[in-house]
């Protein structure tokens, strides 16, 4: 996300980058409970709800005046990776997510959702890494934020196939870039992809 930010500003657009759960003082503090493995025992819909509650105070404070101000706003998850965890994940059922984002987020769809597909075991054990390297250094990071991480193969194998699902029902808005390749090789694909929707900006 940062090198699609750089790449955007060098063409003269102005961009807001944030990411969920999280964005938000609220919302980080929300981050915290949801991503701490000392909180394994939560219940999935006290999670899809405290999912919900750091994204609606992020587009109140973050998403919505950035897009007021015509900033490009990049963020790194939204409520697609809600059905994908909490709706495939935890078996909740799409409906119920796309029912909380309708009444709770004003149904605000992103332009164009980049899906990076790539191996679920691996992605989960590149995860694990970052994790324990912030939680050492601090970076980016309020120490353990292992919960998801711990569930089993056959949950993000779920997981995966709802993301799928998901860019097989609305191909207009995702797109699904392969990511097993080099981050170099797979920011290239996601240029590629971007410049066809978005327009050189103004320099300032």
């Amino acid at each position: 996300m940062r090198k699609l930010a750089a790449a955007l500003r060098a063409s003269g657009h102005k961009v807001v980058e944030t990411r969920e759960p999280g964005g938000t003082a609220t919302g980080e503090k929300i981050r915290k409970v949801l991503l701490d493995s000392r909180t394994s025992g939560l219940d999935p819909l006290a999670e899809m709800a405290l999912m919900f509650a750091s994204r609606a105070q992020h587009i109140a404070e973050v998403i919505a005046p950035a897009l007021e101000h015509g900033n490009i706003v990049l963020c790194d998850r939204f409520t697609d990776s809600t059905e994908a965890y909490q709706g495939s994940g935890r078996k909740l059922g799409s409906d119920a997510v796309l029912e909380l984002h309708r009444v709770l987020c004003g149904n605000l769809q992103p332009d164009l959702t980049l899906l990076l597909d790539s191996n679920p075991t691996m992605s989960v054990s590149r995860a694990r890494r970052r994790n324990k390297r912030g939680g050492k250094s601090g970076v980016r990071s309020h120490g353990d934020e292992n919960r998801f991480e711990q569930e089993t193969r056959t949950f993000f194998g779920r997981v995966h196939e709802g993301y799928l699902a998901i860019a097989a029902r609305e191909p207009h808005r995702v797109a699904v870039i392969d990511a097993r390749g080099t981050p170099e090789h797979t920011h290239r694909s996601i240029l590629g992809i971007v410049n066809q929707r978005v327009r050189p900006g103004k320099s300032s």
